[in-house]
């Protein structure tokens, strides 16, 4: 058993910032944070040692600390406003790239476009996006595609964590539905997020099983199993080598592994350490005792 490891794959830059800017600001005083600061539950249990606390980030009374934190997701400025006014100290974990975002849309609105976005109508980073522009439409599917209204100018942003193909074919589409308007498309989905999205591709090329790690809630390590699934690959999505079963590699020959931007370098290390164990294991047993011990374990 093979096992090649993603080019590209695991924590980004604006994860690595949100995390140290997080780190810094528990260690001068009791901190709250508005949110899962990322989406990775090691994490969570890491600050939860440093005693920050969660609070919510449509909740003024959800913090006791002076110090709040804006998650690596952003936030609306209204939410920002309502916290500094209401006497907290805000520090701003916001990746870069989704402020780009933010900044985006803003300048749609102020030209005079309909703000339409491409993502997850819940999903935390879309929440905050549309917070300060209540008008705003957001479409996933094409079904979605009917509650953009009739507008001369329609202005399209996307999640930072979507696929380029998903975004490409939806604004495709909203040109379709509406020839009379002008549709202008500012590519907001982040670099990290495309460098990913595009080793996977390779990985899938040469591989005949695919292990993603990364938070069960992770909006990219989601997208990057969805794509080798689509592609009719087995894989497994994992948040911690524990999960990992052999059984599940017994007609494995090439195993690929990625991770979503929000992954722990040490949990990358710990699965692949974990999957040459399982490698070595298949090589050293006996094959009749081996194909004993996998039915076991189903």
């Amino acid at each position: 058993m093979n096992i090649i490891l993603a080019q590209h794959h695991g924590m980004c830059f604006g994860v690595r910032d949100a995390l140290r800017t997080t780190h810094a600001a528990a260690q001068r005083g009791p901190l709250t944070i508005l949110g899962q600061l990322v989406h990775n539950p090691l994490v969570d249990r890491h600050l939860a040692t440093l005693g920050a606390q969660r609070g919510d980030l449509d909740d003024l009374h959800s913090a006791e600390t002076q110090q709040v934190a804006i998650t690596a997701h952003g936030a609306a400025d209204r939410h920002r406003q309502a916290w500094q006014s209401a006497g907290h100290t805000v520090i701003d974990t916001t990746c870069p790239l989704v402020k780009k975002a933010h900044y985006a849309l803003t300048m749609l609105v102020d030209e005079g476009y309909q703000p339409v976005v491409i993502g997850q109508s819940q999903h935390v980073e879309v929440r905050g996006l549309i917070g300060d522009f209540p008008a705003a439409v957001v479409v996933l599917e094409e079904a979605d595609l009917e509650r953009v209204p009739a507008h001369p100018q329609l202005g399209i942003v996307s999640q930072t964590t979507q696929p380029v193909e998903t975004a490409l074919r939806l604004v495709e589409a909203i040109k379709r539905l509406h020839p009379g308007s002008e549709v202008r498309f500012i590519d907001t989905i982040c670099h990290p997020t495309k460098q990913r999205q595009t080793a996977m591709e390779d990985l899938m090329r040469e591989c005949d099983h695919i292990v993603v790690i990364g938070g069960r809630n992770s909006n990219n390590t989601r997208q990057l199993a969805q794509k080798a699934a689509a592609h009719g690959l087995p894989v497994i999505q994992i948040e911690q080598a524990g999960e990992l079963d052999p059984a599940w590699f017994c007609d494995a020959r090439n195993v690929g592994v990625t991770a979503g931007t929000s992954t722990l370098d040490e949990t990358v290390d710990a699965v692949m350490q974990r999957l040459r164990q399982i490698a070595a294991e298949m090589r050293t047993t006996p094959v009749p005792e081996l194909l004993r011990s996998m039915l076991q374990a189903a």
